[in-house]
């Protein structure tokens, strides 16, 4: 099985024993501090750990002093002990810390084992720090690489991240093995927040957020829209041509819809409240497949009439906590460049190695080359928890290993027990620039609805069959892969995808008859431009072009005029000097074409 992308295997401890030994050293650091503290969780996290406390408050001069006497014991060589304790003891250990009480009252009606980790300096005395934690922990922090820690930001967290619950002060914090990895990382993280989609989205007018709108509902301003229709474009265009048919479906759907399709029984938390029509309930759909299997319905199916291949720019609305939006990444409506495949058995293997190749083309025309697969299937010892019968499981994985396998992707990753309960299921993560792994593509078998449903096609003998539902999300949503693309290419969109391709910037008002001439030539020939003639100064104008990341700034005076030309500044190369128009348009089309 394949190790998780991002960690090293250590000679030493491992990174989530190191991660874990410093929040509770951080704790103890807290409490120096703060004696009066209630103690909450201190859990490992990626790239590091955060740690809760019952505190009013925590200010950065509180982080920065607590940072450094962390520092200060973890160079100290601060021992670990475990030690297993009963529900007893435990409750005296933690008798004035009523979080950790819960905790061991919900670990005994769990009848799970209860462990404390002590903490303590070099004299084998009374230990100074006591925790609830089932570890691991390092045996000595000497084994640790006291700068290679760093705390990062304060922030309240509900206590069992429930609202109902009391607001607690979270510490984060980032840990790895060493000063070096450390610093890359935080390197990493200047750069990833200069690429910030929100503060791109507002730099360039992409998008914004209303408060009067709602959360997680994104407004797109024009050029946003026209980069969202540019890439839904170019991706259902390729869909087409490649053997998928169009369907279009309703926003909302009857509740005895999604009653049958069981969404609000397993999915209702992620689904908004009904409203009635004429006596009817009605949702907002979170989803497309029912809707595509009404269809699929719609009259009877026979062997000759598969495979189908329906695709839909489809918008679902899925309720998402406030705390956990973010951007486009993470919304509350959103437009998935869905398909359904309905096949045979026989046709399965073909089929998925298509859609595996069809996500290999699209997501390589936006610059991700390195693809990390994950293949979830069920845990054979728990298969109660999955529906459908082990003949289909075992073909459907049979089917997604073998075309993984066949499409190069041999290095993939197994995630037993990660299988929706309904299906097995690929997943593909793209690495973008700067080497951040973002979840996308998804290919997905589904062995309930076919039943719920009672779909069917008459096979070579005349008898009814169950055909097979694949579905499949190449891009995942529009909007979230807008978000990524954004932070991948940094908001400087290659010349076939961006909004707008060139500007025209006549070097004075005199210049501005034949400006307008270049960009009615221009827009003649489907280019996307604007036209910068107002009474700023030239190298005013030129700046602006340049901080929208224009791909290409033509700029036009008296000898452009003349010699009907364009002077071409290229984003990234600098003055490229004079150009015929018309060779400068033959060669920007060249380049739209080829999608460079």
């Amino acid at each position: 099985m394949k190790k998780p992308a991002g960690e090293k295997i250590a000679k030493g401890p491992s990174l989530e024993a190191v991660r874990h030994s410093i929040s509770h050293v951080v704790a103890l650091a807290t409490l120096e501090r703060f004696p009066k503290a209630k103690l909450g969780i201190g859990p490992t996290i990626e790239n590091g750990f955060y740690y809760d406390f019952g505190i009013k408050e925590i200010f950065e001069d509180d982080l920065k002093a607590i940072e450094g006497r962390a520092r200060e014991l973890l160079k100290q060589g601060l021992r670990f002990k475990k030690e297993v304790v009963t529900p007893a003891e435990a409750k005296k250990i933690f008798k004035d810390q009523p979080f950790k009480l819960e905790l061991v009252d919900e670990l005994k009606k769990q009848k799970k084992p209860l462990s404390v980790y002590k903490t303590y300096d070099k004299s084998p005395k009374d230990p100074l720090f006591i925790d609830l934690c089932s570890g691991p922990h390092v045996k000595s922090t000497s084994e640790i690489d006291p700068e290679a820690f760093k705390l990062t930001s304060i922030a309240g967290a509900y206590w069992k991240g429930d609202e109902k619950n009391p607001m607690l002060q979270r510490i984060y914090g980032l840990a790895f093995d060493s000063k070096k990895e450390l610093d890359d990382y935080l390197i990493m993280q200047a750069e990833a927040e200069k690429r910030d989609h929100r503060k791109l989205g507002a730099e360039l007018e992409l998008f914004m957020i209303s408060d009067e709108v709602g959360q997680g509902l994104p407004l797109f301003l024009p050029k946003g829209a026209r980069l969202k229709h540019e890439i839904m474009n170019f991706a259902l265009n390729t869909y087409l041509k490649n053997g998928y048919e169009l369907v279009n479906t309703p926003h909302i759907g009857s509740e005895k819809l999604w009653d049958r399709s069981g969404h609000t029984g397993f999915y209702k938390e992620s689904m908004y409240s009904p409203f009635g029509i004429e006596g009817e309930n009605y949702l907002l759909k979170p989803m497309n497949c029912p809707l595509h299997i009404q269809l699929y319905k719609s009259k009877p199916r026979s062997y000759r009439d598969l495979p189908i291949r329906w695709t839909e720019m489809g918008t679902v609305y899925r309720y998402e906590r406030s705390g956990t939006l973010h951007g486009l990444t993470r919304v509350r409506g959103f437009t998935q460049d869905d398909a359904h495949i309905f096949c045979t058995p026989e046709q399965i293997e073909d089929e998925v190695k298509k859609a595996l190749k069809l996500t290999m083309y699209i997501l390589g025309a936006f610059g991700f080359k390195d693809l990390e697969t994950n293949l979830s299937i069920r845990d054979p010892k728990k298969k109660g928890d999955f529906i459908g019968a082990d003949k289909d499981w075992a073909m459907a994985e049979k089917a997604l290993k073998a075309a993984l396998e066949e499409m190069g992707f041999n290095d993939f990753s197994y995630d037993v027990g990660g299988a929706a309960f309904y299906g097995p299921k690929i997943d593909i993560k793209v690495s973008d620039a700067i080497g951040r792994k973002w979840q996308l593509s998804t290919i997905q078998f589904d062995f309930n609805e076919p039943s719920r449903f009672d779909m069917t096609y008459v096979d070579q003998q005349g008898k009814e069959q169950r055909p097979l539902m694949v579905h499949r999300a190449l891009l995942g949503s529009l909007e979230r892969f807008m978000g990524v693309y954004i932070e991948h290419v940094a908001g400087a969109f290659p010349v076939w995808i961006a909004p707008v391709q060139a500007v025209v910037i006549p070097v004075s008002e005199k210049f501005n008859g034949y400006a307008e001439e270049v960009k009615a030539k221009l827009e003649a020939e489907d280019i996307r431009l604007e036209l910068y003639s107002s009474a700023e100064t030239l190298g005013r104008r030129i700046r602006t072009a340049e901080m929208q990341k224009v791909p290409y700034i033509l700029i036009v005076g008296d000898a452009e005029m003349k010699s009907q030309s364009v002077s071409v500044r290229k984003r990234g190369e600098g003055d490229l000097g004079p150009k015929p128009l018309d060779a400068f348009i033959a060669d920007l089309k060249q380049e739209i074409k080829d999608r460079k």
